[in-house]
C-alpha cells in the first residue's frame, strides 16, 4: 500500500535480515557462480531465464498471483538484491514505488539497474500514452507530483511528500485510496487534528516524482471547506526533506460554490505539487484528455465542487469514515484499487513484439555483465526470438478469426490497450467503480448499454482480480453472457511463462468472442 512508503525501508533493513537468523533462504547468492539477476515481475523473471538458460540465476521480487501495483517487499526481497549482479524492472510506474526503491537503495554500485519499458524504444517498442477515460459524473480528483526534481538531485527512488497541514470546514475531510482488495489507506484525516511535531505522517500522502495517482475524497457535512496542501522533496532516506511550496484549496460540498474564476466540477484534475517550480497547484482538463490537455490553475483561482448528487453511503468496513449506512459526499476514485503511474501505458508485454525488444535489451545487458557467455546468451536470444516470432503470427492468426464486429473487450483492468492495438481489437470498457462500495445505478446502466449496444458475447477477468469484479460478472449474468479469463500482468499456477500466456490470452479471446 501507498502509505507504506512512510516507513524507512531499508536503511536498518539489512542489519535487520543479519541479525533475525531465521529468515528463509534466499535464491540468489554469493557462493553461486552464475551471474546473479533479480526481477520485478515474475514475467520478466521468464524472459531473462530465456535468454540467460543455466549461466544466470534469476528470481522475482513480486510473486505470482500478486499485484505488481500493490506489492510491498519483504526482508528476503531485500537480501535477495543485495546479491545481484543486475536488476530489471519494467517501471513507467507499473511497480509499486516500494519495490523500486528496494532495488534503487540496495544495488551494489556496479550491479547494472535497467528499465525495460524505457530502454526497450531503442529497439522499437511501441509505447502508448495513456489518456484519462473520465466516466465519473463528478470530477476526477487525484493528486500529481510534476516534474522530475534533477535540480535538486532526485532520482526514480526519490519521493515527494504532499501533507495536509489544516483543514476547516462545518464536517470531516478525508482522502483516501481503495487497494486491490477494497482494504483503504488513508491519506488525509482531518478528524484527529494536524501533528506537526511528526511531520504531518498521519496526514502525508507520498509519490514518486513525476507521477500521480487517483484517490476518494469524503466530507461528512454539506458546507465550504478549506484545505492547505504543504510539499516537501525527499531526495534519498538520509536527505534532509527540501520544500516545495503550500497552498489552500476551496472545496464546495453539496453547496453553491463560492465565486472563483475557474470551477473544478468535471473531467480531471490533479492537486499538483511542481519540482521545478517549487508551487503547490491545481491541473484541470475538463475533457479527462490527460497531462498535456491539463491547464494550471492557481489554488486560489479554483473551486473544487462536490455536488449533491456525490452523497453517499459508508460501506462496511470503512469504520474511519463513520457507521455503515450513514451518507458522506464523495468524489470516488475512478480507477479501481492502487494505481501510481505516470503518463505511459506500463503493459508493453501486451503485445509480443515488444516483449521481443525487452528480449534484446536483457540481452544486451547480460553480455555486458557477463562477456564470456556472449555467445551463449546470444544463441538463446536467436532461439527465443524466433519462438516469440511464431507466437505474435498466432496471436494474431486466432484474433482474426474472430468476426470484426466482435473484437470488443471489456475487461476488470486496464492493462490491454497494447493487445488491442497490436492485434486490431478495440478496448469498449473495464470495470473501475470502487470495489468497497456498491456500484451506482448509472455504473450498472452503462456497462449493460454496452454490452448490449456493441451485442458483446463475453466479457474477461483476470484470475487474480476475481475478488473485485462482481459488477463485471453480475452484468454478465443479467445479459446471458459468458465471463472469461484472460491475463493482465502476472502468471498463476496454470499459466507460469510469457508465451503460454499470450496463447492462453489468444485462445480465450477467440473462443469466447468467435
Amino acid at each position: 500500500m501507498l502509505l507504506g512508503l512512510r516507513r524507512p525501508l531499508l536503511a536498518g533493513l539489512i542489519v535487520m535480515v543479519g541479525a533475525s537468523g531465521c529468515a528463509a533462504p534466499a535464491s540468489l547468492s554469493d557462493r553461486d557462480g552464475r551471474l546473479q539477476v533479480v526481477t520485478t515481475t515474475g514475467l520478466l523473471q521468464d524472459l531473462v531465464r530465456n535468454v540467460g538458460g543455466p549461466r544466470v540465476n534469476v528470481t522475482s521480487l513480486v510473486p505470482d498471483g500478486a499485484d505488481p501495483h500493490s506489492y510491498e517487499p519483504s526482508l528476503r526481497d531485500v537480501r535477495n538484491v543485495v546479491y545481484a549482479d543486475v536488476a530489471f524492472s519494467n517501471y513507467v510506474m507499473l511497480e509499486e514505488h516500494s519495490v523500486i526503491r528496494a532495488l534503487d537503495a540496495n544495488l551494489r554500485p556496479e550491479a547494472a539497474n535497467v528499465s525495460l519499458a524505457e530502454d526497450a524504444v531503442k529497439y522499437a517498442a511501441e509505447i502508448i500514452p495513456l489518456v484519462e477515460d473520465v466516466t465519473l459524473d463528478t470530477v476526477w480528483l487525484g493528486l500529481r507530483a510534476r516534474g522530475d526534481g534533477k535540480a535538486h538531485g532526485a532520482n526514480r527512488a526519490s519521493e515527494v511528500l504532499l501533507s495536509m497541514t489544516a483543514a476547516s470546514g462545518p464536517g470531516n475531510v478525508y482522502g483516501y485510496l481503495t487497494g486491490s482488495f477494497g482494504d483503504a489507506d488513508i491519506y488525509f484525516d482531518s478528524s484527529n487534528g494536524f501533528d506537526p511535531g511528526d511531520g504531518y505522517g498521519d496526514d502525508t500522502a507520498i509519490l514518486p516524482a513525476d507521477a500521480h495517482t487517483h484517490m476518494s475524497w469524503a466530507f461528512t457535512r454539506p458546507g465550504v471547506y478549506e484545505v492547505t496542501l504543504s510539499a516537501q522533496l525527499r531526495v534519498d532516506q538520509r536527505s534532509r526533506p527540501v520544500p516545495l511550496g503550500e497552498s489552500r484549496f476551496t472545496f464546495a460540498v453539496g453547496v453553491q460554490p463560492p465565486n472563483r474564476p475557474v470551477q473544478v466540477d468535471r473531467g480531471h484534475a490533479d492537486l499538483t505539487v511542481d519540482l521545478d517550480r517549487e508551487q503547490v497547484y491545481a491541473l484541470f482538463d475538463p475533457q479527462g484528455g490527460g497531462e498535456k490537455a491539463q491547464q494550471v490553475v492557481p489554488a486560489a483561482d479554483a473551486v473544487v465542487v462536490v455536488p449533491s448528487k456525490a452523497l453517499s453511503e459508508i460501506p462496511a468496513g470503512f469504520g474511519f469514515l463513520g457507521r455503515p449506512g450513514e451518507r458522506v459526499y464523495q468524489l470516488a476514485q475512478a480507477v479501481l484499487g492502487k494505481h501510481v503511474h505516470g503518463e505511459i501505458d506500463p503493459h508493453l508485454w501486451q503485445n509480443v513484439r515488444n516483449a521481443m525488444a525487452y528480449t534484446k535489451v536483457i540481452r544486451d545487458t547480460l553480455i555486458e555483465k557477463d562477456p564470456g557467455g556472449a555467445r551463449e546468451y546470444r544463441r538463446n536470444t536467436e532461439t527465443y526470438l524466433a519462438e516469440l516470432d511464431t507466437l505474435d503470427r498466432y496471436v494474431r492468426a486466432q484474433i482474426g478469426e474472430i468476426p470484426a464486429a466482435r473484437r470488443h473487450l471489456i475487461t476488470t483492468h486496464d492493462a490491454f490497450g497494447y493487445l488491442a492495438q497490436a492485434y486490431g481489437m478495440s478496448v469498449a470498457g473495464f470495470v473501475t467503480p470502487n470495489p468497497a462500495t456498491e456500484p451506482s445505478l448509472a455504473d450498472r446502466r452503462k456497462l449493460t448499454e454496452t454490452i448490449r449496444n456493441l451485442a458483446v458475447p463475453a466479457v474477461f477477468l483476470e484470475p487474480n482480480l476475481a475478488a473485485r469484479s462482481s459488477t463485471l460478472t453480475q452484468v454478465a449474468g443479467e445479459q446471458g453472457i459468458r465471463v472469461c479469463p484472460i491475463y493482465g500482468d502476472t502468471f498463476d499456477g496454470e499459466v507460469t511463462t510469457y508465451v503460454r500466456m499470450m496463447r492462453f490470452n489468444a485462445d480465450s479471446l477467440r473462443d469466447c468472442l468467435r
